[in-house]
């Protein structure tokens, strides 16, 4: 039920959410939001693939 949810959320963000890696974000320059969203599809990714 868990893993389901979170690949259902990895869905919804891959099409929701902007892909930073596709527009070359320096992440040493990247805003305090920018970071927040790479760390939320990164967490949710990790339980999706677990």
């Amino acid at each position: 039920m868990k893993k389901q949810f979170f690949k259902f959320l990895a869905k919804t963000n891959k099409v929701l959410l902007p892909s930073f890696t596709k527009r070359g974000l320096n992440l040493a320059k990247a805003s305090k939001w920018q970071l927040v969203l790479i760390g939320w599809r990164y967490y949710v990714t990790a339980r999706a693939l677990d």
